[in-house]
């Protein structure tokens, strides 16, 4: 099944996923540092998945025009130079520049997650899942560089902790641009297709479509939602160190990406509803750990278990996704997916850090238990609806 494309894409998975965990991770603690109001910490993580809502449409739109392989080396230079721009606006201790920085950041991480879809093109329609799964693991060496990289040179620059760190991360965003030039276009580009596909409507309209956009949007909500809660809860407000935060938050990353190499051998054999079904039970597992004591080992298995849960719904749903739209309406249907995908997991990312001031770990956590009700309920609609085309036809 392995072939160049999805060598480059899973290596440049490693390079380019880096921006995510380090966002998460040092994002919220500088802006407490610098922000002038402390309740927008995490304002620059919330900027960020506003950048990758608004990048997606923007991300499939130009590369439709220009093809995969020269969008993807524009997303790469521009996450390069923006990182140094990030550097820069730490050293001058201006929270808007650096809101600015991970706005654009966030762009270049719309185009990272259309790897997924370059990896499900690439090969036959009974291995998408594989394919998929493949390139996500990537992310399981990403949290480790990440987190690792900018934690070893947040004090490179003298006194100027963390500027060092978004330096390392300009030379980690470079590596893919380089991989790039030895990628492949697969598709025809728009220009070169009559499009005669179906409307935003018609396509939101299909149960499948719709299960497979909720199980991905809500399933990435709550994960955010506590995932940017997390270095804020522990690091301020139970004052754990540093490390121990950074342990957390790289475990989380590893487990959202560690089941790749079962989910998609999971997805084949039992189906991509079960497989979410087992996503939503994994959640229910973080929630319950939340009416325990605040402790390092309960964040460490409750963001744990966290990963999980949104491995299972994020994988089931992208690859159901894909078997549910024309050839001619690839990049229409993934930039719409992905534009409500990333603007409700933005909500998720902007409400965490008002949330978690003003309320507690155990009540946010509580939160999320309407969201996957919701999931549930998507499910059981497409199922019950694909059980009557079954039947009539």
């Amino acid at each position: 099944m392995l072939n160049k494309n999805l060598v480059i894409l899973s290596l440049s998975q490693i390079f380019s996923f880096t921006a995510a965990p380090i966002t998460v991770f040092l994002s919220g603690i500088i802006g407490s540092q610098i922000s002038p109001i402390k309740s927008l910490s995490t304002l620059p993580m919330s900027i960020s998945v506003v950048g990758i809502a608004v990048g997606a449409i923007f991300a499939t739109k130009l590369m439709s025009l220009i093809g995969r392989k020269a969008g993807f080396i524009f997303a790469s230079l521009g996450n390069s130079l923006v990182s140094l721009l990030a550097a820069y606006s730490i050293m001058e201790q201006n929270f808007i520049l650096f809101c600015f920085a991970n706005f654009f950041l966030g762009v270049g991480m719309a185009f990272t997650h259309q790897y997924r879809f370059a990896a499900a093109e690439s090969v036959e329609k009974d291995k998408i899942p594989k394919a998929i799964s493949i390139i996500l693991l990537g992310g399981i060496i990403s949290a480790f560089i990440g987190p690792g990289i900018a934690n070893y040179s947040k004090d490179i620059v003298s006194d100027q902790l963390y500027v060092g760190s978004y330096i390392s991360l300009s030379i980690l965003m470079f590596i893919p641009a380089i991989l790039f030039l030895f990628y492949e276009n697969i598709l025809k580009l728009k220009t070169e297709i009559k499009y005669s596909g179906r409307s935003y409507l018609e396509l939101i309209s299909q149960p499948k479509f719709l299960q497979a956009m909720i199980a991905s949007a809500f399933g990435y909500a709550i994960m955010t939602f506590l995932m940017t809660a997390t270095p804020l809860s522990m690091h301020v407000m139970e004052k754990m160190s540093l490390d121990k935060t950074s342990m957390v938050i790289q475990f989380h990353v590893a487990s959202m990406f560690l089941p790749s190499l079962l989910t998609g051998h999971l997805i084949k054999k039992i189906g991509h509803s079960l497989v979410m079904y087992a996503g939503i039970f994994l959640y229910c597992i973080t929630i319950l750990i939340s009416f325990f004591d605040q402790t390092y080992m309960n964040y460490m298995f409750a963001l744990i278990f966290l990963g999980l849960g949104w491995n299972f719904l994020f994988i089931s749903g992208t690859s159901l996704l894909v078997l549910t739209y024309k050839e001619e309406e690839k990049f229409k249907a993934q930039g719409l997916n992905d534009f409500i995908v990333y603007s409700i997991h933005a909500t998720g990312s902007l409400s965490a850090g008002i949330l978690i001031v003003l309320t507690n770990w155990k009540f946010m956590n509580m939160m999320c238990i309407p969201l996957l009700i919701i999931i549930v309920l998507t499910i059981l609609r497409a199922d019950i609806h694909s059980k009557k085309l079954i039947k009539n036809n």
